[in-house]
């Protein structure tokens, strides 16, 4: 089925053609501004939405930004949401105010929208996508009440403390639901996030839930050390008005519910809050919880809230470290061990992996002609025009410069030259515009290579993909070579026009690398 996106901008204003065309160019189907009634019918098209574009105009406000987002979340709540903002926006108040937004995603132009809709695409398939904590914390003391007894005393500073050592949000969630359920006795801990929070209502989602007998452990002992290590048995939970009231208010709240007993204190990031904490104690004889459970639950929510955040924040440098800023594409960082788990595979299982090395022919005279901004510019339209000539399990890469890596997984030379002739095509054929409403014309010269057959290791894989394209450079460029075979088979280790069986025309010196 061909993906599409619903692409929205303000009532004054109508979605660029810019825009437009770079998705159309990448094979993504658009939809202009689709109203609340024709949703149903939308919904029925044979294309299947992947995410909802909001294009932002150049005059912009908080609240419009928040009416936009409560429309779109209205109508689409199951689809990512993300911002395209032109390229003034990034160092102005209003990038900061779209910066701080519920959005999934945010595009620094139109050009960077196929890489980032394949990347949003990808995290939402694999559960991972990051949710939207985005400014700083605060600084918060860490004042715990006077009246704590030493067990709480330690409890509460074991907890912070250990807090410390989460390394993603799941990890800190569990180990502060295990903690509290140990500071303060409760039938059920639970930690919901707050996937939108407007003046008025909240959506919490529950991250995690636990129930404790009540003969459960309030000590830090061993017990609790191998609790950590242990996977918690999580069960379901509903967030109820208790916990909404708690983060629309931004205070603490607690009160019977459905002859319940239930407390909940707001996590609070900056200046909103992110999620909340609740406790329940179940049945009409239980005790509500005291004023001197509610000051421990105050003191230690702010370090949960910086747990959270910075295992956000930490996933998301780990995300940004193996992706090319610019084109949105990975980088070779990401490239290199996403090439060796696949030549793994590939030796287990007896399959192969084609390697594709592109580089763009006489790049330089476009940034000399135009400018760095149009090369730059260019460099991301190229990038939309690779991701729709592969399949969803390949990988791209922006090598660096104006060379780009593709490895097509359990992939032949026939299927990778069959690739490469496709994705030649469209480079050949599409007139870059670089921002400005130019028409540049773009060849590339691209070298193939294949594991085993090419290549014995990664490295030499990437390599011989690498001097098969120099190849296709001395061969009059905008052409396709691939790479001799690695035992020697062919003679004299001679590169090969795939177009042209049999014919020859480079050799390339012996070598040998180590994997």
């Amino acid at each position: 089925m061909k993906k599409s996106v619903v692409a929205i901008s303000d009532e004054n204003a109508e979605v660029s053609t810019e825009l437009i065309s770079i998705l159309h160019d990448a094979g993504i189907a658009v939809r202009l501004n689709v109203s609340a009634r024709d949703q149903k019918s939308a919904n029925n098209d044979p294309a299947t939405v992947v995410a909802v574009v909001y294009e932002v105009p150049l005059a912009c406000s908080s609240e419009s930004l928040r009416q936009v987002i409560h429309s779109a979340r209205s109508q689409w709540p199951a689809v990512p949401l993300i911002a395209c903002i032109n390229a003034a926006h990034r160092w102005n108040t209003l990038g900061q105010i779209v910066a701080r937004s519920e959005f999934n995603a945010i595009a620094d132009s139109a050009a960077q929208l196929p890489a980032l809709l394949r990347e949003v695409e990808e995290r939402s398939e694999s559960g991972d996508s990051p949710r939207p904590f985005k400014h700083l914390l605060e600084q918060t003391v860490f004042a715990l009440p006077a009246s704590l007894r030493k067990q709480q005393l330690r409890g509460a500073f074991t907890l912070v403390a250990t807090l410390h050592g989460a390394m993603c949000e799941d990890e800190a969630a569990s180990f502060a639901v295990n903690g509290l359920g140990r500071l303060i006795s409760a039938d059920r801990w639970a930690i919901y996030l707050a996937r939108e929070n407007r003046a008025d209502t909240a959506t919490l989602g529950p991250v995690i839930a636990r129930e404790f007998s009540r003969g459960h452990s309030l000590s830090f002992d061993y017990e609790w050390q191998h609790e950590l290590l242990d996977s918690v048995v999580a069960v379901e939970a509903v967030a109820g008005r208790t916990a909404e009231e708690a983060v629309t208010r931004m205070t603490p709240v607690k009160r019977s519910e459905k002859g319940n007993k239930i407390v909940a204190v707001p996590i609070i990031s900056g200046d909103r809050a992110i999620g909340v904490l609740e406790g329940l104690r179940s049945g009409p004889d239980s005790r509500p919880f005291s004023r001197a459970e509610l000051a421990l639950l105050n003191t230690v929510a702010p370090a949960i809230a910086m747990a959270l955040s910075n295992s956000v924040r930490i996933a998301e440098a780990e995300r940004l470290s193996s992706t090319d800023e610019l084109t949105r594409l990975h980088n070779a960082r990401y490239l290199r061990q996403f090439l060796v788990n696949e030549v793994k595979r590939a030796r287990r299982y007896h399959t192969r992996v084609a390697a594709l090395f592109l580089d763009l022919d006489d790049f330089k005279r476009v940034n000399d002609l135009h400018g760095h901004l149009v090369g730059s510019h260019c460099l991301m339209e190229v990038a939309a025009l690779l991701l729709p000539s592969v399949r969803d399990t390949d990988c791209v890469v922006r090598y660096g410069g104006d060379e780009f890596v593709v490895i097509l997984p359990e992939a032949g030379a026939e299927e990778a030259v069959a690739v490469a002739q496709r994705t030649r095509a469209k480079i050949e054929a599409h007139r870059f515009t670089g921002g400005r409403r130019l028409r540049i014309s773009l060849t590339a010269s691209i070298g193939v290579a294949v594991f085993p057959e090419n290549a014995l290791s990664p490295h030499q894989l990437v390599s011989s993909a690498d001097q098969a394209m120099y190849a296709a450079k001395a061969a009059n460029k905008n052409c396709i070579r691939l790479a001799a075979t690695s035992d020697g088979g062919q003679s004299g280790d001679e590169l090969r026009d795939p177009t042209q069986d049999g014919k020859q025309f480079q050799r390339i010196p012996d070598e040998r690398f180590i994997s």
